[in-house]
């Protein structure tokens, strides 16, 4: 799996502006945390490059970058939680979830209602 590094707070800019012409989705991960990781796992392993070319996946390491996470919720009108993935289109945040809810399995379903 090949994510974008989300290091700075311009990023959200271009995430926004890719999100007009392809789905985005972040991986909020806390490097610090087991179930973040886990989470990160499940995702990575059952990723399927051929099937997912529709989405641009973004990470951001929130132990590294704790204001640009809090800036992501406050743009796309989330609750900071961690871990935790959004999926963004047309600039705003159509779903998100967290913890053991992240699923590939569902990720998928969200991106087939686009």
């Amino acid at each position: 799996m090949n994510w974008n590094q989300i290091d700075n707070e311009e990023i959200i800019n271009t995430i926004i502006e890719t999100s007009k012409e392809k789905p985005v989705l972040i991986f909020k991960h806390s490097t610090r945390c087991s179930i973040s990781s886990m989470a990160l796992n499940r995702l990575t392993r059952s990723w399927n490059e051929e099937e997912m070319a529709i989405v641009s996946p973004y990470i951001l390491d929130l132990i590294s970058y704790r204001g640009i996470s809090h800036k992501i919720a406050e743009v796309f009108d989330t609750h900071h939680q961690s871990p935790q993935i959004l999926l963004i289109k047309d600039g705003k945040s159509i779903y998100d979830t967290s913890h053991m809810s992240i699923s590939y399995s569902d990720l998928k379903s969200q991106l087939a209602l686009m």
